[in-house]
């Protein structure tokens, strides 16, 4: 390999590089947003949950209301990525989905699957999983909202015209730092024991706030409420541990693009020495052709 092709190999390397370094702020910065996204949401849920306890304090028929009837139909909501060069990310989230589901007494006609983002949902239609409905991951904190509030709508569809009597959510959660884990939940019906446990806690005041909506459409609202926030914590945890993901993707490729920058740099300079010392030993040998014939 001549010099110039190995000074072209050293630019595109670190051109690389620098792309590289950008992505890694970009992520650890992302991170960070949609950590503090997640804990701003924990006020939120603690409004809901004592709205919750104003109902079944006032209206104890209300638990009546939030069972829903058996039909054994599924919905699935999955959160996974639009955007490559995050390692592992939907593959674990897929496989962690469908051995859940798998695991279930309930075939896959009777699911009905909700994906957000077309690579999960791509990895699932290949494992035989069809999607009924594919989100695009926002790209960013002011996207969640709209993308949420549509799939409130979406699920409370599937309630009324599929009778769905349970939703799990899948999505991958950070753990610490650039490390992640897939996990579930049931975000209906509602965990009946936790809502009598709620029923029963007294309340923090000596009057109880009353309401003059009619129980039933607060029921609804207050499921609503309920699927926004799970769906809001899902979508920000998952979107915090795909850039954790990317984050650690980038640090490897980093480090790879190191190594292999360091190695041309050391053949750039070894083949330049060469060049020198041949270029000297000609002067040498023609000096010496000189000598010789004077």
């Amino acid at each position: 390999m001549t010099l110039e092709a190995l000074k072209r190999k050293i630019d595109t390397a670190r051109d690389l590089q620098s792309v590289v370094k950008t992505m890694k702020t970009l992520a650890a910065v992302s991170i960070r947003q949609y950590e503090k996204a997640a804990v701003s949401l924990s006020e939120y849920n603690r409004t809901l949950q004592m709205g919750m306890q104003i109902l079944l304090k006032t209206s104890p028929e209300s638990l009546a209301r939030m069972k829903p009837f058996p039909t054994d139909r599924l919905g699935v909501v999955a959160f996974g990525s639009d955007q490559g060069m995050c390692g592992q990310f939907n593959e674990r989230i897929a496989e962690f989905t469908l051995g859940h589901l798998d695991a279930l007494p309930i075939p896959p006609p009777s699911r009905i699957v909700l994906t957000v983002g077309t690579r999960l949902r791509d990895r699932l239609e290949t494992a035989g999983q069809r999607s009924e409905n594919c989100s695009i991951v926002p790209g960013s904190i002011a996207g969640i909202v709209p993308l949420v509030q549509e799939t409130v709508l979406t699920l409370e569809s599937w309630r009324r015209e599929h009778h769905i009597d349970r939703i799990l959510v899948f999505n991958n959660r950070p753990i610490s730092g650039a490390a992640y884990h897939p996990r579930q939940r049931q975000i209906f019906p509602l965990n009946i024991p936790r809502l009598r446990q709620l029923q029963q806690k007294p309340w923090n005041s000596s009057t109880l706030p009353t309401f003059t909506m009619n129980p039933e459409r607060l029921v609804s609202a207050l499921f609503r409420q309920h699927f926004f926030v799970s769906l809001y914590r899902s979508c920000v945890e998952s979107l915090a541990s795909e850039n954790a993901s990317r984050l650690a993707s980038m640090q490897i490729a980093e480090k790879n693009i190191q190594e292999r920058l360091s190695e041309l740099q050391a053949e750039f300079h070894h083949q330049r020495q060469e060049i020198v010392t041949e270029e000297l030993l000609d002067i040498v040998s023609g000096f010496e052709s000189v000598r010789q014939s004077e």
